[in-house]
């Protein structure tokens, strides 16, 4: 018995995060009696990190269910921070705690909601769509005209795989590099991506919304069955499996079992996908990778509808949460920077190779930067003070 629950459920979860932790700890060491300085050994665990996390996508599939995530997002946290100081591991448990919440907040939304018996949103959804697209349902029309035969997949079927499935991907790897280069955009980013939570998970309560596949009639729930709409296939995965991503798709699959299958309004893939354009933005300034941006939330929405996974308008309703939640955090930040109250922990996260491995704000005369502070590119994460005349001092007159 004590066997077989040391080897299931949390326990496996005990049991890889200490491998994990002997793992670190051996190569830290061996790497540091070699003669390497922190910031190339935390370069060195990271890189391994990323092929551990390629591999386990080429293996099992991308890692989608919560417990997994969180585990995976302490481990890079933790691989990140070796080497750092007491206080930088406080500011590390802090933020991982702050993701767990988010996390948490999402997934007790579900029961929430049962709790609560809100009336499931079906026609309505609907009704606004077709308002909006002169009278025609998005998904039934994309998929007479697209979709092809079962057994067939086209070209922009894989495409549209591609694109949805990259909401697992890119908001991850977003969220981790900010806050490995620079915790004061990390904290930018969280605040404006916890809002967008926040928001969701209170709609997912209030306004429980059947996706177009449920309202179809593709649920075997008992008291999910509607006729709202034509019958639809959701071919989601298609494309993927086309190219031999069968594993990540399976493991989608199983994630679907525990989805909360009404959480539809917003559309958090549509969400998403506009949020991590819409905060590297400013930083973009090559009109082609502005246009290769605006394509991706666009995109998103065609294949949410084409799939039948999201209305039109539950897609325009997460783009709007986004607006709202940058508008609200552009409006405190630019209300704090003028009083002077300005974050002093700019790149706290960041790894610096001088001897103390403090790094130092930079303050660019120009303003090209929001709020006046930016990270210089000498070194990774590096930091100097910038003059007005545009000369740097030296590190050490800095201290």
């Amino acid at each position: 018995m004590l066997l077989g629950l040391a080897s299931g459920g949390l326990w496996s979860v005990w049991w890889i995060a200490l491998a994990v932790v002997l793992v670190v700890g051996g190569l830290s060491a061996i790497l540091r009696s070699a003669g390497l300085e922190w910031v190339r050994i935390r370069r060195i665990l990271i890189g391994v990190y990323a092929i551990g996390y390629v591999s386990w996508f080429a293996i099992n599939g991308i890692i989608i269910d919560r417990i997994s995530v969180l585990l995976s997002f302490a481990i890079f946290l933790g691989v990140a921070s070796v080497g750092r100081s007491r206080d930088a591991w406080r500011r590390t448990a802090t933020d991982l705690g702050l993701f767990v919440m988010m996390w948490v907040a999402y997934d007790e939304s579900r029961g929430v909601a049962d709790e609560l018996g809100m009336p499931i949103q079906v026609e309505s959804v609907r009704d606004i769509d077709r308002f909006l697209l002169f009278g025609r349902d998005g998904s039934v029309a994309l998929q007479e005209r697209f979709l092809a035969p079962v057994g067939t997949v086209r070209w922009y079927d894989v495409v549209a795989s591609c694109v949805y499935y990259s909401h697992f991907i890119v908001p991850p790897i977003a969220l981790g590099v900010l806050w490995w280069r620079n915790r004061d955009e990390w904290v930018r980013y969280m605040r404006r991506f916890a809002t967008l939570m926040l928001v969701a998970c209170t709609m997912f309560v209030l306004l429980p919304t059947a996706p177009p596949w449920m309202a179809a009639g593709g649920s075997t729930r008992p008291g999910f069955r509607f006729d709202a709409l034509p019958a639809l296939r959701r071919p989601t995965g298609n494309g993927w499996e086309h190219i031999g991503l069968r594993n990540f798709v399976e493991a989608w699959d199983t994630g679907r079992d525990w989805a909360n299958d009404v959480a539809a309004m917003p559309s958090l893939h549509a969400a998403y996908a506009l949020f991590v354009v819409a905060f590297f933005w400013p930083k973009i300034r090559s009109p082609w990778i502005r246009a290769a941006l605006v394509a991706y939330p666009t995109s998103m929405a065609a294949a949410l509808v084409y799939f039948g996974e999201h209305y039109l308008t539950d897609a325009l309703v997460g783009w709007a949460v986004v607006g709202l939640s940058f508008l609200v955090w552009n409006r405190v930040e630019t209300r704090h920077r003028s009083s002077g109250d300005v974050d002093t922990e700019n790149g706290a996260n960041s790894d610096v190779d001088d001897e103390h491995n403090a790094p130092v704000a930079v303050a660019v005369a120009d303003g090209g930067t929001d709020g006046g502070v930016a990270q210089t590119s000498a070194g990774e994460g590096s930091a100097a003070e910038v003059a007005a005349d545009g000369t740097v001092p030296s590190v050490s007159a800095l201290r």
